[in-house]
């Protein structure tokens, strides 16, 4: 397989896993499905980023996201011993 080809699937798997986080945060159901309105959502996380509270939410988004994480693993383990 090309270079071209390794890095283009590399590039469709992270798209693809990036959507899912969108749809996992529940954010299409909650939207409608509504692609201007989850635009502008993702718009405005970047300016928050790039303000000067960018590091204070960037940390606190990945305490939240690592924690929901951690509780779909324990769930999903727990379903399992069932």
């Amino acid at each position: 397989m090309r270079a071209w080809q390794v890095e283009r699937r590399k590039r469709t798997r992270q798209l693809i896993e990036l959507g899912g986080l969108v749809v996992k945060a529940g954010i299409v159901e909650l939207t409608n499905d509504d692609r201007a309105t989850i635009y502008g959502a993702l718009l405005w996380i970047a300016a928050k980023l790039q303000s000067d509270e960018g590091e204070h939410a960037r940390s606190l988004w990945n305490a939240k996201g690592k924690l929901a994480f951690a509780s779909e693993l324990h769930e999903d383990q727990k379903s399992q011993r069932t």
